[in-house]
């Protein structure tokens, strides 16, 4: 079920959905990102993950305005710990490469070093394939 997170001004700043289809939780990041308005989206999306027990996040942060740096140690410190306990293993992040947001995923994947396999994608498509060949890999093992 999609569900969509809307800041102090009433505009949608996230949308999270399971797509049941990919197994994956889609993340649709969208403007500037304040510390608290990443904290509550960060932990709802915490809450599909662990709801579906899912493995694969697909976090699209192409329509981000801004740096959002200021709450990298936050996710590095609280939210990457109970996302690895309830299960996160991949995820793929896209980033607008020519934004301030890119230095921001950046930071984080420096971070949270090697918790979990994140890469960083430039479009969707790139990521999805990486998060396909991901669920490929697991169900045939070598």
């Amino acid at each position: 079920m999609k569900q969509e997170l809307s800041n102090a001004f009433g505009k949608v700043y996230l949308t999270i959905d399971y797509v049941a289809s990919h197994n994956w939780v889609y993340n649709n990041w969208v403007g500037y990102q304040t510390h608290a308005g990443i904290v509550d989206g960060a932990n709802a999306c915490l809450t599909h993950i662990a709801r579906h027990r899912c493995p694969y996040l697909l976090n699209d942060n192409s329509l981000v305005i801004g740096p959002w740096d200021h709450a990298v140690e936050w996710i590095a410190q609280d939210w990457t710990p109970r996302a690895i306990a309830a299960g996160l293993t991949h995820f793929a992040h896209v980033v607008s490469p020519e934004s301030f947001a890119a230095l921001s995923a950046q930071a984080m994947h420096t971070s949270i070093g090697a918790n979990f396999q994140m890469r960083i994608f430039g479009d969707l498509p790139e990521a999805q394939a990486w998060l396909r060949q991901a669920q490929q890999a697991v169900a045939a093992p070598l």
